[in-house]
């Protein structure tokens, strides 16, 4: 048998789907489901994007995976609202929680005032800085 690894970045949609396929047949065949439910929202001024945010739920968790607002929008609540719009879909749906991860120069102070948790760290990523690890129980 030869094992060959592939770069598979152009086609990464496929990847994901065959790679959720073993998990999800994984998953089920231990009891739990792994049904994955994909978010993605945008937030537009007319003819001028202003910023979005993808998430992916599974097991009743939303994992926020991109949340950006540009420059020229910043402080006009549009985090807020797209933070808000996932966290909607998630309650819809009975789901338990948010969680995600944001650096040190980016955005921690934003997800507590959201009402989101610090439930780890890792130092050094980049040198000098750290990566943030949240959550937000909605149950």
């Amino acid at each position: 048998m030869s094992i060959e690894i592939r770069d598979t970045a152009a086609s990464r949609s496929d990847t994901v789907d065959r790679v959720d396929g073993i998990l999800n047949a994984d998953s089920l065949a231990k009891g739990f489901p792994f049904e994955v439910r994909d978010m993605a929202f945008e937030a537009w001024d007319e003819d001028t994007f202003l910023g979005g945010i993808t998430a992916r739920m599974t097991q009743g968790w939303a994992y926020v995976t991109l949340l950006a607002v540009s420059d020229a929008a910043r402080g006009r609540g549009i985090g807020q609202d797209l933070l808000a719009r996932v966290e909607a879909e998630v309650r819809a749906a009975d789901g338990t929680g948010i969680w995600l991860d944001t650096y040190s120069f980016q955005a921690p102070g934003f997800y507590r005032k959201m009402g989101f948790e610090e439930f780890g760290s890792l130092d050094d990523t980049p040198d000098g800085q750290s990566r943030h690890f949240f959550r937000k129980r909605l149950t």
